[in-house]
Order: structure tokens, then sequence, then C-alpha cells
């Protein structure tokens, strides 16, 4: 009788180096492979049109046909997709049923509600006596493969990063060969048309409109526009207004382009001496710190990681919170960067520490809120990364901005977009406005604005808090809390 396993894909939207894959057709004679679109998912988003579910949709029909073509050049009999709509953790449950697969395969996932689907899964299938098991994907180094000398997980990045760089060797990049045990794929049932979006009770978004290339392929693409710019990373990186980062984050959050590869590609350049390289594999290590700290630390997904600074006493400030979500603070860099968000759902990684900075400590307001908003917003949602970084700008993470280093984000503007140009994209009615007087409008003369076509408070809104003042009240909101712990430390 002939072995057969099911594999089920999920952050992992692409048929090349792909762990679970390779190990199922390498194990059984038959290998289907499924995605769901998971209403218990889906049904949270709070808009019928996401360009999240629009990009997994395109992804999905793309490695639909990825794993047809794999299957024709090996000679399988069909291979494809079988795409389903519904909740996933019951439906693969009844699929493997249905199939009579063997075996359930798929890349771990690190989120504490998929760890608990995933655990009910593995449940309900060992009652039927079929196996389910996972495997490190989207991570290099995962879970307990990064420990001090005493065994315990890091909170510090620079020594994580030094063990981190030592233990990434050429075994951990070694791509999984797919390719060479395709002729495994089995055909998928016959009469299942892949849903479309509005199958699902979606419409369509202004995706097609964005340099935002889908699937396989259109990770391909971006990887191949940034390994000619990868040497200058280090020093565009930092710049909203030039073309300096890879822009594969949405891609490395859905998996379709393998993490090992990418990895590779910059260490080989790193070891010869490129700093943009090494900056960019640093880059990389910071992703497997975050999804390190969330597994040691799940407590972070709603707390602080330093305990003590759940008791910082955050302001409600509803009016201020208004601004900040509508990009109508008064001050441009920030401003530009929440409409890039709306308007693309990306936004330049520069910019998510400016604002972030700004919302916690210039308007006080818990970095909780700018996390969830972050979170129904960003195409790259990813909850270990957003977690980490709004922790850091909030400084009540680990290894974290110190409290007391608060970003301005007029001279933040002036360092990072000189001349404007990210500002004047976002913000077209501060477009007239000279380069020395851009980053912060509310400075200039009313006939200097007037003359510019600018009206304060009409035209552009006024700030809504005096950078100076804040930064002293946020100072004496992290003193009060130090001098309460010395207060609370015995004798």
């Amino acid at each position: 009788m002939n072995s057969s396993a099911l594999v089920w894909f999920r952050r992992d939207l692409r048929c090349d180096d792909h762990a679970a894959l390779y190990h199922a057709l390498r194990r059984f004679d038959r290998v289907y492979c499924v995605f769901f679109f998971d209403t218990d998912i889906l049904d949270t988003l709070p808009s019928r049109q996401d360009r999240r579910v629009e990009f997994i949709h395109a992804s999905i029909v793309a490695l639909d046909e990825a794993l047809r073509a794999l299957a024709l050049r090996s000679g399988a009999p069909g291979g494809g997709l079988i795409v389903r709509h519904g909740p996933a953790a019951d439906g693969v449950v009844r699929l493997a049923q249905s199939l009579g697969v063997q075996e359930v395969l798929v890349n771990r996932d690190y989120e504490l509600q998929a760890i608990a689907r995933d655990r009910r899964v593995a449940q309900a299938l060992g009652s039927l006596g079929i196996a389910f098991s996972d495997y490190k994907d989207q991570v290099l180094l995962d879970q307990d493969e990064v420990l001090t000398q005493q065994g315990h997980p890091y909170s510090v990045f620079t020594p994580y990063k030094r063990a981190w760089l030592q233990k990434l060797d050429a075994f951990q990049l070694k791509p999984y060969p797919v390719e060479r045990h395709a002729h495994h794929l089995a055909a998928s049932p016959a009469s299942e048309p892949l849903p479309s979006l509005e199958d699902l009770g979606f419409a369509r978004s202004n995706l097609r409109g964005l340099p935002i290339p889908t699937g396989m392929q259109g990770a391909e693409k971006l990887l191949q526009d940034f390994l000619p710019r990868m040497h200058a990373y280090h020093e565009a990186r930092d710049f909203p207004g030039r073309k300096g980062v890879s822009y594969l984050s949405v891609h490395l959050r859905f998996g379709t382009v393998s993490i090992r590869r990418l990895a590779a590609l910059a260490r080989q350049q790193a070891v010869q001496g490129d700093e943009g390289a090494q900056t960019w594999l640093s880059e990389l290590a910071w992703r497997d710190f975050y999804f390190m700290i969330l597994h040691h630390h799940p407590h972070v997904v709603a707390q602080s990681f330093r305990p003590e600074y759940d008791r910082v006493v955050w302001d409600e400030a509803p009016e201020l919170w208004r601004a900040w979500c509508e990009a109508s603070t008064g001050y441009p860099l920030v401003d530009a960067a929440m409409r890039q968000l709306h308007q693309t759902g990306y936004m330049h990684n520069r910019l998510r520490m400016v604002v972030a900075s700004f919302l916690t400590k210039d308007l006080g307001i818990d970095w909780r809120r700018g996390e969830r908003h972050f979170a129904e917003h960003l195409n790259d949602y990813d909850l270990a990364a957003n977690n980490g970084g709004w922790q850091w700008a909030a400084s009540t993470g680990c290894d974290a901005q110190p409290w007391f280093r608060i970003f301005n984000p007029v001279t933040q503007s002036q360092r990072f977009d000189p001349d404007g140009h990210f500002i004047r994209r976002y913000v077209p009615e501060l477009a007239k406005l000279p380069a020395k007087h851009i980053h912060f409008p509310a400075a200039m003369k009313p006939l200097e604005l007037q003359a510019c076509g600018v009206r304060l408070g009409e035209t552009y809104p006024a700030p809504v808090v005096d950078h100076v003042s804040a930064r002293q009240r946020t100072l004496m909101r992290f003193h009060f809390l130090r001098e309460e712990n010395l207060s609370r430390k015995p004798e």
C-alpha cells in the first residue's frame, strides 16, 4: 500500500526550499498540498478590502501554478494545491481523514494562537491515528538554538547576534532540495476550483496599483532588484526618500521567499567585508531575536517585557490619539509616515521608530494601542517583530531604547529626509515649502507660510504638542516609576 501525507501551507507560500514539503516528499509516496483561507482569522479583520488577503490570494494562485509546473517537470500526475475556505483547524483534520493520509506536515508557527491551534490539530489527528509534525522554516535559528553559556535565553541583542552568527553555518543555510523528490506530488481532488477573492467575501484593494509584486515571482523580482544595492544598505537604509531597503518584508512574512536563501546571499558578501551585507544580515538576526523573545517570554504579547514598566501611567488623550491615527499631528515626518501606512500598508523602518516614539513619548499614549493600529494596517505585520519594535521605542522591552532617549521628530526629519522628498510625496500641501522649513512649518511666519500656500490650522494642522514640554513630561513619567522601583527595593 502506498503511503501518503498532507502538507498544510500557512506562512510559507512557495514550493522551493520548503522544509515541510521536502520532508513529506522524501518520506511518502503521495503528497497532497493544502491551504486554508482560515475564517477564524479572516472573520476578525475590520475591513473587507484588505491588502494582505489580496496578497495571499494572488500568491496562492501563483503557488498552485508553481506546484503544477513542478509536478509536470518531475513526471508526477498532476500536483496542484487544494484550497479551502473555512475554519482551518477542523478542516485540515477532516481533509486528512478523507484523503487517508498517514501524516500532516507543517512549518512551525510561533504565535501563541497558532501554537494553540496546532496543538488542537495534533490531538485531533492523533485520535484518528494520523501523525502531525512541524519543522523550522520561517526563521534561521529558533527556540533554544541560541542560548547563553548558562543555558538561558538572551535578552540583549548584541551578544545574541554574536552567538547567532557563530551558529549560522553552511548546514543551517543549506536549501531543501524539493525538486529532487517532486515526482511524489499527488494530484489535488478534481472539480475544486480556487475560490476567487469575492468568494472569500473580500473586495479588491489598491494593491495592484502599488509596487508590491506578489507570489514567488514577485519575491524574486524584488530580490534581484535589491542584490546590486545590498552593498550600500548600511548607508541608504535610514532614508525613506531613497531606494535603500529590500522591500522584501511582506514576502518574508508570508514565506514567498526562503529566509535561508536570503541569509546565504547576505552571508556570502558579509564574510568578504561588505558592510551593507553585514548590516542586512544583522537585520535578519533581529528578526530571529524577536521570535526567540516571543517563544521564551510570551507575556510580551499583552505586557511589557520588563514587568516594572507595566506600572507606567499612560495618558488616554483621545484627541491626540485621533491626530496620530489621522496623520494630523503638525509634525510633517510623522504625518507623512502615517499616510504612507494608510495608503500603501507599508512604512519605512526608520519611520516606524519615529512614529512609535512620537506616540509613546510625545503624546504619552500606551504602546499597545499603536501596536494594534500597526497590526490592522501593515502588509508585513508580524507579531514578534512588531511587538519588539514597539516595546523598543517605548523603552518597555528587552534591550530597548533607554527611557531618557527620546527622538526629536524635527531633527529626525532634518537628518533622514533632509530635502523633504518623502514629506512632499505624502504631504503634498507642504510641497512648496523650502527644505529649511518643511520639517516644522510652525516655525515659519504666517506671511511666509501664506506665500507657500499654507495656512497653519487650516490647510495643515498646527503641532498638537510642544516637543520640549512633551519630552519633559515623559522624563517625569519614567522618573516617578524609577523612584517607585527604588523605594520598593528592600534595604
